[in-house]
């Protein structure tokens, strides 16, 4: 046999394969946003009422690790999606694995809380800039009493990742990188839908 034949031959069955990986995965990141898009209006039906901007919204899935990416804003009116690390309470997850074990509406808990919240006003305080949350639902009914809020924290980034594997941990709030922050809050601002969960 040619050996050029075979060559050849060989490459392009490399290139095809990579076309249908390129192919398989945008597929399937195209099924994430289309599910995020549809976990997010069936949020927004149950709370339309209480929802006064509904064209943006911010759905925190705690089924995935601390280490991905799991706080996504999600464009209603385009289907965008971009997501975010963020941290979640040390007593979801006691033992510092970097999966939420358990979610938690208790004071002094320091767990986070599943549920609806309505995003309030912002103002500065020990992380800075940061946003309240009025929780909507039974599960996350004390969260304005326990300050549970949007806030920068210096255990939030890829640094942390790459040192330790994980986030580290809030007291419930939802914690980012300073500069993820400043998007999600811009973003978010006041009088929208966050949900938090495992999707």
């Amino acid at each position: 046999m040619d050996r050029r034949k075979l060559m050849k031959g060989g490459l392009a069955a490399l290139a095809g394969s990579s076309v249908i990986s390129a192919g398989a995965a945008f597929a399937a990141e195209a099924d994430s946003r289309q599910r995020l898009v549809r976990i997010a209006k069936r949020a927004l039906g149950q709370h339309t009422a209480q929802i006064p901007f509904q064209d943006r919204v911010g759905l925190a899935d705690f089924s995935a690790p601390s280490w991905r990416p799991r706080f996504h804003l999600v464009d209603m009116t385009s289907g965008k999606v971009s997501s975010f690390l963020v941290a979640h309470g040390r007593g979801s997850d006691p033992r510092h694995t970097g999966l939420l074990q358990k979610f938690s509406n208790r004071p002094g808990s320091n767990a986070t809380s599943a549920g609806a919240y309505r995003t309030d006003a912002e103002y500065v305080g020990k992380y800075g800039r940061s946003m309240r949350l009025e929780g909507l639902d039974p599960e996350n009914s004390n969260a304005y009493a326990r300050a549970i809020v949007i806030h920068a924290a210096w255990y939030v980034g890829d640094e942390m990742i790459e040192k330790y594997g994980k986030l580290g941990r809030s007291e419930g709030c939802f914690a980012f990188c300073e500069d993820d922050r400043n998007e999600v809050l811009a973003r978010l601002g006041e009088g929208r839908l966050l949900y938090a969960g495992k999707f």
